[in-house]
């Protein structure tokens, strides 16, 4: 979708709340080659279903203008 400047962390949040609501996590974009002694799944090549209770966004800008939420399933 390009580069979306102020509203980047917005759209994010709404990609997180979609990952939580459809119990998917979509796969990492760009990665090619992941380091062999990184023990994460990095979702490379594909997304996955699977539980999505919390997902963590992180919003970075220049001068250090630095934001992160967490947004979490409600519970029943």
């Amino acid at each position: 979708i390009g580069h979306l400047l102020g509203a980047a962390g917005g759209v994010e949040a709404v990609a997180c709340v979609k990952s939580i609501m459809d119990q998917y996590v979509h796969v990492t974009a760009g990665l090619e080659q992941q380091d062999p002694e990184c023990d994460l799944n990095c979702m490379k090549g594909s997304g996955e279903n699977t539980k999505v209770d919390v997902t963590l966004s992180n919003s970075l800008g220049f001068g250090g203008h630095n934001a992160s939420i967490i947004i979490k399933k409600i519970q029943d």
